[in-house]
């Protein structure tokens, strides 16, 4: 493990938040299965929220619509959560840039519509207000046929890749 992530406070809690630029250009959504408590929430990110308390992968969790997902980078998690998005089918996840690792090779290259590299790291938003950026960079990858037409068509900088349209 990189121990430079051991001592990084946006990434060694699963407690960061998605910026709004991003929900803003990629939008409207209609679940969100890893929001934040309504209490740190910056902001509604879609009508449906499922917070840590909820369980957004329980069976009882019905993914609705178009899903925008920021899901906790822990290990188990994070791979429960992204075979959830690629059985549901419709939906854009924020992930890191670690295509290296199992979870890429046998999940999101073989599910994914497309994804885009961003060129900058993304700030994320703690539950105190303050930002930061992990020492790696962001993807946004795409499940479903409208949400690669968001991606391709959006203004968010980075290189946008093809994978099973």
């Amino acid at each position: 493990m990189d121990k430079r992530q051991q001592h990084n406070n946006v990434v060694s809690s699963d407690e960061w938040y998605t910026p709004r630029w991003i929900i803003d250009e990629l939008g409207p959504f209609d679940t969100d299965p890893c929001a934040a408590p309504a209490d740190v929430r910056p902001f509604q990110i879609a009508p449906k929220c499922f917070t840590k308390e909820d369980d957004g992968l329980s069976p009882e969790s019905q993914w609705a619509g178009v899903v925008f997902m920021n899901p906790p980078y822990s290990r188990e998690p994070l791979r429960r959560f992204c075979e959830k998005m690629a059985q549901h089918g419709n939906g854009i996840a924020l992930l890191m840039n670690r295509q290296d690792n199992l979870l890429w090779q046998e999940v999101i290259f073989q599910t994914a519509a497309s994804m885009i590299f961003m060129r900058n790291r993304v700030k994320f938003t703690k539950p105190d207000g303050s930002s930061g950026s992990p020492f790696y960079g962001s993807c946004l990858v795409a499940w479903g046929h409208e949400c690669d037409r968001r991606l391709r068509q959006s203004k968010i900088e980075g290189k946008y890749v093809v994978l099973n349209v």
